[in-house]
């Protein structure tokens, strides 16, 4: 199996995500956005898996290659691949499907619970799972539902927190591939975004909640493990 991460920021790895993935043996390739944008055919890939970032999907005249990552998200999904988006990904996935990204009403950033929906707790990607889990979030922006797509979870200050499409392409707003050294990580680069807000919480609060990376990564590798074996539909 071949994993291709389509790569924002160096600060916004793979994380849980790649400690799956080698326990699997399944090869990891990158297109890292920030000094080589040429994205590779993605005939072989298996997994596409799109980053998180503090860009926003309708930046493209910033980011020029915005267009160009999206045609080949598009393509995945026409080719019957998994894929996984996170935060931005999962973003740039709903925009691809043709639903609105706008600014939330509030920013989401710390850790916040996700409740999951009645219909993602029937799935077998979700069934271990309790009805809410404390996840990461970071971010300002929200996505509309596409159509033919399940609603999985929400959370208080943000309702579209993630979706399931076609059983195989799977968007997440928040993130459940966090480590320790990746939150580290977004607090040197971002801290700035920590302003006074209802759903943003303080460095010293974020840092504080450590004794949840482990339920994150064993969730994540659930998860993970079932879409691997799961059968997708094909357009």
């Amino acid at each position: 199996m071949r994993l291709h991460m389509l790569q924002h920021v160096p600060y916004e790895g793979l994380g849980n995500i790649e400690k799956w993935a080698l326990a699997k043996r399944v090869e990891i390739t990158a297109t890292p956005f920030w000094k080589n944008p040429l994205i590779p055919s993605l005939e072989d890939v298996d997994w596409l898996v799109v980053m998180g970032g503090p860009m926003n999907i309708y930046e493209e005249k910033k980011y020029p290659w915005l267009s160009q990552e999206k045609k080949a998200i598009e393509q995945a999904i026409i080719k019957g691949k998994k894929v996984l988006g996170v935060c931005l990904g999962a973003q740039l996935i709903a925009d691809v499907l043709g639903v609105k990204v706008t600014k939330n009403p509030e920013k989401e950033i710390g850790w916040f619970p996700i409740q999951w929906t009645e219909e993602a707790r029937q799935m077998p990607l979700f069934q271990p799972f309790p009805k809410e889990m404390m996840v990461f979030h970071w971010h300002g922006d929200t996505f509309d539902l596409p159509k033919d797509t399940v609603h999985l979870a929400q959370s208080e200050a943000c309702k579209n927190q993630a979706f399931l499409y076609q059983n195989r392409v799977l968007a997440l707003q928040f993130h459940m591939e966090t480590t320790l050294e990746g939150v580290s990580l977004l607090l040197e680069h971002c801290k700035n975004e920590l302003e006074t807000a209802r759903y943003i919480q303080t460095e010293s609060a974020i840092k504080n909640e450590a004794r949840f990376y482990t339920s994150l990564e064993t969730s994540l590798h659930h998860l993970l493990d079932t879409l691997m074996t799961t059968e997708g539909a094909v357009p």
